[in-house]
C-alpha cells in the first residue's frame, strides 16, 4: 500500500475527494489558528522587556513575577473550559457552523479589549479580553472538529480532522516567530508588544467571514428534521447527485443511524445526559477521550508553548534574542512534522500506532534533557556558547518535538471527533475540549512554580508520563481509521481486545456494505427506507 492509497470502506467515486470538501474542512481548520497563535505568542510577549517596563515587572520579586505570568496565561484556559462546555447547547440549537461563527466573534471582542491595556490602567483589560478570547477558543476546539469529521469521506477523515492541527501550528508558528522580528526591529516601547496582540484579530477576522460561507452539517441538519437541507448539503460536498449510489448509501447509514438513536430514547437537549448516565459503554469511551488529554497536556508540551524562554534558559541559553530564536526553530519544527503527520501518515498508519511511538521516542528524549540538565547544570555555569553536551540536549529536546508533533498534537482531537455516536457526539467533544483546557490550565498556571521548585525534575515528570501513555494506549485504544462514523461503536464493544477491534469491525463492515449496496441496486431497501424516514420525521416535528 503507497503513502497516498486511499482505504475506502466501500467504493468511491473520485468526485467524493473534490476541492470542495477540502475547501470546507481547510475554513474550518482555521479556527486553529487562533488558538495556535495564542499559546505561542503569550509566552515570549510577556518576556518581551518593553512588556516588563510597561507592567513594572522590575519591581516586584521573582515568585511574583511568575505568579502574574502565570495568571496573565492561565485565565486564558480558564475561559477556554467553559468555552468549551458552552458550546454543546451553541451546537445544539444553532448548529455547528452558526457556532463556529459565534465564538469567532466573542474570541474578537476579547482580542480587542487587551489592546486597551496599558501602564496607567493595569492588566485588566488584558486578563479580561484573556477570559472572552479563551471562550472562543473553548467553543470553536469543541464544534470544529466534529464538524470536519461529519462533512470528512472516511478515507480521508483524519486527514481532514488534521486540517484543525495544521491550523494550530501554522498560528503557534506565526506565534512563535513575530515577537523575534518585533524585538529585532522595533525599538522597545508600547508598539513593540501590542502588535502581536493586534495580530490576534487577523485569523478571528477571516474565521469570522469564512463562517458564512460553511454549509451546514448534514448530520446535524436529519437530526433536526431537515432532510432536504441535508440532502443537498451532503450533495454539494460530496459533488454527486442525489440519485448516485454512494449518497443512497450514505444517507441511509445516517438514517439508520438516527433510528437507533430514535430507539434509544430520541433526540432531546438532555437526552445525551441520560444516555451517559445510563451507559457504561459511553461511560467508558469519555473516560478514554478525556483521559487522550490528560495525556497529551502531561508530555509537557504546553509547559514549552506558553514558557519556552523558561524551557530554553533551563538548558543553557541565553539573551532575549537568541531565546526567541530558538523558540522559532521549535515552531517550524512542530509545523513541518505537522505536515508529515497530515499527508503521509494518520490515514495510512492509523491512530494507535503512532501514539505509542511518539510516547516512547519523546520519553527518552526528555530523560535526556533532563539528565544534562541534572549533570551539567548550565544555569550555574553559563556560557557566552553552548559547548557540545548543551548543543545535544537542545538535538534532544527538538527530536522530542518531532516525535510529539506527529503523533500526540493532533491524534486526541481526530480520535474525539470520531469515536462516539451522533447522538452523544457534542457533548462528548464538549467534555473532551473541556479536559484538554483543564490539563493546559493545570500546566499553564504551575508550570512556573514548578521549575523554581523541582529544576530538572519537571523533565523527567513528564518523561515518566509518556511512557505511561504508551501503555494507555495499547492496552484501552482500539484503532479507528477509516471506519465510518456509523460504525465506530462497535469498535469500542467490551468483549473485543483493543488490538483485535479493527480488524474484526472492519471485516464486518466490508461483508454488510456488500448486501446494502446490492439491496440498493435492487430497489429492495427503497420503500422501508422512506417509510422509516417519514415516521421519523413525524417524531422529530412533535
Amino acid at each position: 500500500m503507497g503513502l497516498f492509497t486511499k482505504v475506502e470502506d466501500r467504493p468511491t467515486p473520485a468526485s467524493v475527494y473534490n476541492w470542495r470538501v477540502y475547501a470546507v474542512a481547510a475554513v474550518a481548520g482555521s479556527a486553529a489558528v487562533m488558538i495556535g497563535y495564542d499559546s505561542a505568542f503569550i509566552g515570549t510577549t510577556i518576556a518581551l522587556p518593553s512588556f516588563k517596563d510597561e507592567f513594572g515587572f522590575e519591581k516586584l520579586s521573582k515568585s511574583a513575577v511568575s505568579l502574574l505570568s502565570a495568571n496573565i496565561v492561565s485565565c486564558y484556559q480558564a475561559g477556554a473550559f467553559f468555552g468549551a462546555l458552552g458550546a454543546y447547547i451553541v451546537a445544539y440549537f444553532l448548529g455547528r457552523a452558526s457556532g463556529i461563527a459565534l465564538f469567532a466573534a466573542i474570541f474578537s471582542v476579547g482580542a480587542g479589549m487587551m489592546l486597551g491595556a496599558n501602564g496607567d490602567r493595569g492588566l485588566g483589560l488584558i486578563y479580561g479580553g484573556r477570559v472572552l478570547a479563551g471562550i472562543g477558543v473553548g467553543g470553536v476546539s469543541n464544534l470544529s472538529p466534529i464538524y470536519i469529521s461529519e462533512i470528512s469521506p472516511p478515507a480521508i477523515r483524519g486527514r481532514l480532522v488534521c486540517m484543525f492541527e495544521l491550523g494550530w501550528q501554522i498560528g503557534g508558528l506565526v506565534g512563535f516567530w513575530i515577537n523575534y522580528g518585533i524585538n529585532k526591529t522595533i525599538p522597545h516601547s508600547t508598539t513593540s508588544w501590542i502588535i502581536p496582540f493586534a495580530v490576534q484579530l487577523i485569523p478571528s477576522g477571516l474565521l469570522l467571514i469564512g463562517a458564512f460561507w460553511l454549509r451546514e452539517s448534514p448530520r446535524w441538519l436529519m437530526t433536526k428534521g431537515k432532510r432536504e437541507q441535508a440532502i443537498k448539503n451532503l450533495c454539494w460536498i460530496r459533488s454527486l447527485p442525489e440519485d448516485d449510489i454512494y449518497i443512497q448509501e450514505e444517507i441511509y447509514a445516517i438514517d439508520a443511524n438516527i433510528e437507533g438513536q430514535m430507539a434509544a430514547g430520541g433526540l432531546g437537549f438532555w437526552q445525551p445526559f441520560k444516555l451517559l448516565a445510563s451507559s457504561r459503554k459511553i461511560q467508558w469511551r469519555f473516560f478514554l477521550g478525556g483521559s487522550l488529554f490528560f495525556w497529551q497536556n502531561t508530555s509537557g508540551i504546553n509547559a514549552i508553548n506558553y514558557y519556552s524562554p523558561t524551557i530554553f534558559k533551563s538548558i543553557g541559553i541565553t539573551g532575549t534574542n537568541t531565546s526567541l530564536f530558538t523558540t522559532g526553530l521549535f515552531g517550524v519544527v512542530k509545523t513541518v512534522f505537522t505536515l508529515i503527520y497530515l499527508v503521509f501518515l494518520i490515514d495510512q498508519y492509523g491512530r494507535r500506532r503512532l501514539l505509542m511511538i511518539g510516547a516512547v521516542g519523546g520519553s527518552v528524549c526528555l530523560w535526556y534533557v533532563g539528565a544534562y540538565i541534572a549533570i551539567a547544570k548550565p544555569q550555574e555555569h553559563p556560557h557566552t556558547s553552548l559547548p557540545p553536551s548543551g548543543i545535544s540536549a537542545i538535538f534532544f529536546f527538538y527530536l522530542w518535538t518531532a516525535f510529539y508533533s506527529p503523533t500526540w498534537n493532533p491524534t486526541p482531537w481526530v480520535y474525539n471527533s470520531e469515536m462516539f455516536d451522533q447522538n452523544v457526539r457534542t457533548l462528548a467533544q464538549a467534555f473532551a475540549a473541556a479536559n484538554n483546557w483543564f490539563w493546559n490550565f493545570l500546566v499553564a498556571r504551575f508550570t512556573p512554580q514548578m521549575f523554581d521548585s523541582m529544576g530538572y525534575g519537571v523533565y523527567f515528570f513528564f518523561a515518566a508520563l509518556m511512557i505511561c501513555s504508551a501503555v494507555f494506549v495499547y492496552f484501552l485504544l482500539p484503532e479507528t481509521k477509516n471506519i465510518p462514523l456509523e460504525g465506530i461503536d462497535r469498535l469500542f464493544d467490551r468483549r473485543l481486545r483493543a488490538t483485535d477491534a479493527h480488524r474484526i469491525v472492519w471485516g464486518e463492515l466490508k461483508e454488510e456494505e456488500e448486501a446494502l449496496r446490492a439491496g440498493l441496486q435492487s430497489g429492495g431497501l427503497e420503500k422501508n427506507v422512506v417509510e422509516q424516514v417519514e415516521v421519523r420525521n413525524q417524531k422529530l416535528e412533535v
